[in-house]
Formats: C-alpha cells, sequence, structure tokens
C-alpha cells in the first residue's frame, strides 16, 4: 500500500461554552474509533489544525491514505463534522453547526509535515 497526502479544509460554528478541540476530536473518532488508540492510525495518519475566529472554528485537516481510501477518510471527516456534537472524555458536550467543508491541496509549507504522517502510517 502507498499512501498519499490529502488535505480537508472546513468551518463549523460553534455552540457556546464548547471546546474548540472537539470537531476535531470527532474526526480522529470518527477515522481510529477512539482518540485514545496506540499508533499508527488504522485508516489513515492524519493531523488536525483549527483556529478560532468568533464563534466559528476554522479546520485544517492532513492525511495520509492509501489512494483507494481517499473518499472513505473525506466521507468520514464529513459526516463527523455533519454530526454537529461530541461527548469529550470530561464528559463535557460541544455542538457544532458545519459551515463550510472543502477538498485542498497541501500546500509547500506542509511538506515535510505529511512526509511524516505517510511515514509514520
Amino acid at each position: 500500500m502507498v499512501r498519499r497526502a490529502y488535505a480537508h479544509d472546513a468551518v463549523v460554528v460553534m455552540q457556546p461554552g464548547g471546546s474548540p478541540n472537539a470537531p476535531g476530536g470527532a474526526i480522529t473518532k470518527a477515522l481510529c474509533g477512539s482518540w485514545n488508540h496506540p499508533p499508527p492510525c488504522p485508516l489513515a495518519a492524519h493531523h488536525i489544525a483549527n483556529r478560532v475566529v468568533g464563534d466559528e472554528v476554522v479546520l485544517r485537516v492532513l492525511f495520509a491514505a492509501d489512494a483507494a481510501d481517499e473518499p472513505r477518510v473525506r466521507r468520514l471527516i464529513g459526516e463527523a463534522l455533519d454530526a454537529g456534537t461530541l461527548t469529550g472524555p470530561d464528559g463535557q458536550v460541544t455542538t457544532w453547526r458545519l459551515k463550510s467543508m472543502a477538498f485542498s491541496r497541501v500546500r509547500s509549507n506542509e511538506t515535510g509535515h505529511v512526509t511524516d504522517l505517510i511515514n509514520h502510517s
């Protein structure tokens, strides 16, 4: 299996009091079954960055997967974000609304990071 690097962008609108890390946790749970598992990630090694802008969280997902698994990984990311809720390990429930989502290209400044994802998957 030859893994390739991919990127996915999304914006969610957070409900007050929620954790901006929850959407990323929902993605990890969808891709790996749990956010607490030994490496490597079973389907797609990934990294999720978020940036809070007012009541929105801008998400950047980098992942390494076999080309045949790319559609499945993107579908799972979309389903996790569209669900709009996550109960964290501390019991806190965070809710959000998916505002936008799009396939993206890996940026030149992310090449080293995705190479690490490919090599450690």
